[in-house]
């Protein structure tokens, strides 16, 4: 007799239905979430004929990411994998997609777990910054080269508001330093302070700031001066800073990533 479906929204019956490799994959890729992510909901979605056990979803905030089991594979698909940073190459499927990017995992494969669960968190904020801007009712104010005017505030939620009223191409901009940022130092600390999001170590202070202006976004790490090589922005008094101006067209993801993982390890500034 056919194994029956799960009800609706049990992943984890959905895990033991499927079963062998493709089963282990799934309960490997969920526990890695919920790692990542404790507040995440899960269930089960787009039941039909001919998928009769339907997809496994994980939402927070908005869909992060969804599991569909193949005979010859596991595919995790992020709904907004286009617009996060991916250091470690994880992503190897719909690599042209718009929005969403994926993972096909075929037995024998070995996923990445510390990246994995960085892409997770990069995920989640990705969702939360889109949720505090549908929720924004008022403009904050650009101030000079239209650089938002944000209320000081302790972790993510301040930043994701900043970057939420970030003006034009910008705010795709401050969008992929948050996410690169993000996953590149795993429990990074996050504030505003001046009108600017800053980025630290927790007992070591702030690496790591950006700021709007003009014709850029302007990312100062606060000890540039013994990363190697060094960011090229500087002056006479610049002291241990050291600063990149991103225009429009973008920046070396990869380099950025070298840096922020050497300014991550550097004692910090503290105000």
């Amino acid at each position: 007799m056919p194994k029956s479906a799960p009800p609706p929204g049990d992943v984890g019956a959905r895990i033991k239905e499927v079963g062998r490799w493709r089963g282990e994959v799934l309960a490997n890729v969920r526990r890695l979430i919920k790692e990542a992510a404790p507040d995440v909901t899960e269930g089960i979605k787009w039941r039909k004929p001919t998928n009769p056990g339907g997809v496994s979803v994980w939402e927070q905030n908005g869909l992060i990411c969804t599991g569909e089991v193949y005979k010859d594979k596991v595919k995790i698909t992020f709904a907004q994998g286009a617009a996060l940073a991916d250091p470690k190459g994880l992503f190897n499927a719909s690599l042209d997609g718009g929005t969403r990017r994926a993972i096909d995992l075929s037995e024998g494969d070995k996923l990445n777990a510390a990246a994995f669960r960085s892409l997770i968190k990069a995920a989640v904020a990705h969702n939360r910054s889109k949720a505090v801007k549908a929720k924004s009712k008022d403009k904050p104010v650009l101030l000079t080269g239209g650089n938002p005017q944000i209320a000081k505030g302790d972790g993510d939620a301040p930043v994701q508001a900043y970057i939420a009223a970030m003006p034009g191409w910008k705010q795709e901009i401050g969008q992929r330093l948050d996410a690169l940022i993000t996953s590149s130092v795993p429990g990074v600390q996050k504030a505003v302070k001046w009108n600017s999001p800053f980025y630290g170590v927790e007992g070591q202070g702030w690496f790591v700031t950006f700021h709007v202006l003009t014709r850029y976004v302007k990312v100062t790490f606060f000890k540039g001066v013994h990363l190697k090589p060094m960011p090229p922005g500087h002056t006479e008094k610049s002291g241990d800073a050291r600063w990149l101006d991103i225009p429009e067209n973008g920046f070396d993801e990869a380099q950025l990533t070298k840096w922020l993982k050497q300014a991550a390890k550097l004692p910090g500034w503290k105000p």
